[in-house]
């Protein structure tokens, strides 16, 4: 079997394919069970996880007991919460009782414990999802590709020879494959959007602490926690659950009147003003992504949007993203281990040498360029709802590389321009897919909107795929796929 090479997703389990949304609809006629619906994912992984690297860690047994608990819940008509018995993967950076967290790492520090779950995985617990294990992510999730030293690079499942992206690209191949119907990812600078856009799957960043986080990242303000699906209804039924308060989040944000999965119900554009920034007025982007976000900006003019080409008129915001990035990667990296330090990513060695020689009046000069940059946006939102770029500016890339061959900047930001920024002002910002180059590779279309404003982007999303469905690896049976 070539990389490169594809398959005929049909040889995967049809239950494996099935949204979050009809298996709830499925197990309330009780046309399904949960325990099926968690073999189908298992084998699924089983079959190509191999090919791609995934998942970090599986554990069917664990699975399989949890499925059979939600099977007999659906069976006395008393399921719990919002997700019973849909399976969902977890990046592994969330800690996650009973199993290891690693962050990327091939080895755990000495006398970690495994006995309490992050919020994310609390909540998912709570609705009764069944979880299939914690998926790939490079270390501390630093970079937008998903490789390091000691574990292979998660693959593209559209091309085995491509990168899925990152660094939640283990959840983005996981969704694309059918491995999982629902997963949960993180966002510092775009490692939601970017497997997205790369694996043709959904994944929204949302208001920063709309989806609680502890222990806190050590990136900071920058990061963020949020779900990941093959449908923008899936994704808004998991934000429901995600969103859900925690004490442990110190910057919680007040509850949302209403449920998320209720506002995609609407599918109307009608009046709500969009921006369309081709290139943010910065940004240089391969031409087969440009025609394809424009396309879709098209696309939402014809459902009764009021769309122009405006640009924020932000400059490129680079520099501060870097000093915060690199200070919070210096955090991350002085709680290691000698025995983790041993297998230390030379990139995120590089990267911390860099921060170095920062000083406190750059740390504070960072900040105030946030500042900045979130007032100059909040000042363009005031006439703006929504604001349209492409997710990244080109196609995935050959797996195993930081950045393109041949690419100008050696560092991963380089070729991110359309996701950080949105990360240093704190907005929601969703990529949904919108096309595919002539070499079948997905493309993504990034939907911004206002602080607190995930109802109309997933709206907004919503009414584009409705419109616009795109061909999944999972979903689709007849669609071109990476593996063989």
């Amino acid at each position: 079997m070539g990389a490169g090479a594809h398959t005929a997703p049909d040889e995967a389990p049809e239950l494996a394919r099935v949204t979050a949304e009809e298996l709830l609809l499925r197990y309330r006629r009780r046309e399904v069970s949960p325990v099926e619906v968690a073999r189908a994912c298992l084998e699924t992984i089983e079959r190509y996880d191999e090919l791609v690297h995934a998942f970090c860690l599986t554990d069917p047994e664990r699975a399989l007991a949890s499925a059979r608990e939600s099977e007999a819940r659906w069976r006395d008509g008393e399921p719990c919460g919002l997700l019973d018995g849909v399976p969902a993967a977890v990046k592994d950076v969330f800690l996650t009782a009973g199993w290891p967290t690693l962050r990327g790492f091939p080895v755990p520090a000495p006398g970690a414990r495994w006995d309490v779950d992050a919020p994310p995985v609390a909540a998912l617990r709570r609705h009764g999802a069944v979880i299939v294990g914690k998926t790939t992510t490079p270390q501390f999730g630093w970079k937008a590709v998903t490789d390091g030293p000691g574990v292979p690079p998660t693959c593209n499942p559209w091309d085995r020879a491509r990168t899925a992206g990152g660094s939640s690209g283990g959840s983005a191949a996981a969704l694309a494959l059918g491995m999982a119907p629902l997963a949960v990812g993180t966002d510092g600078g775009g490692s939601i959007r970017i497997p997205g856009a790369f694996c043709g799957i959904v994944g929204l960043k949302p208001t920063f602490a709309r989806v609680p986080q502890w222990p806190p990242s050590p990136f900071g303000l920058l990061a963020h926690s949020g779900p990941m699906a093959r449908t923008v209804t899936d994704t808004a039924l998991l934000l429901d659950v995600l969103a859900e308060p925690d004490p442990r989040e110190w910057a919680a944000l007040p509850p949302t009147a209403g449920r998320y999965a209720d506002a995609v119900l609407d599918h109307g554009v009608a009046d709500v003003r969009i921006a369309f920034s081709p290139d943010l007025g910065h940004a240089t982007v391969d031409p087969e992504v440009a025609a394809a976000v424009a396309a879709a900006a098209g696309a939402l003019t014809d459902l009764g949007a009021r769309v122009e080409q405006v640009d924020p008129g932000f400059e490129d915001p680079r520099p501060a993203f870097d000093v915060l990035w690199s200070a919070g990667a210096a955090a991350a990296v002085a709680a290691l281990t000698p025995d983790q330090r041993e297998h230390l990513d030379p990139g995120l060695a590089a990267l911390v040498e860099r921060a170095a020689g920062l000083s406190a009046a750059a740390l504070l000069e960072a900040q105030a360029d946030r500042a900045r940059l979130g007032t100059a946006v909040g000042q363009f939102h005031a006439d703006w709802d929504i604001l349209l770029t492409p997710t990244v500016p080109i196609a995935a890339f050959e797996a195993g590389r930081e950045v393109p061959e041949g690419w100008s900047d050696p560092h991963w930001p380089g070729w991110t321009p359309f996701t950080y920024p949105f990360n240093l002002t704190q907005q929601p910002a969703l990529t949904v897919p919108c096309g595919f180059t002539v070499q079948r590779r997905p493309i993504g279309l990034q939907i911004v909107g206002r602080r607190h404003a995930e109802a109309l982007v997933l709206r907004v999303a919503r009414a584009y795929e409705a419109r616009h469905p795109q061909p999944t690896l999972a979903n689709h049976p007849s669609c071109p796929g990476g593996l063989r």
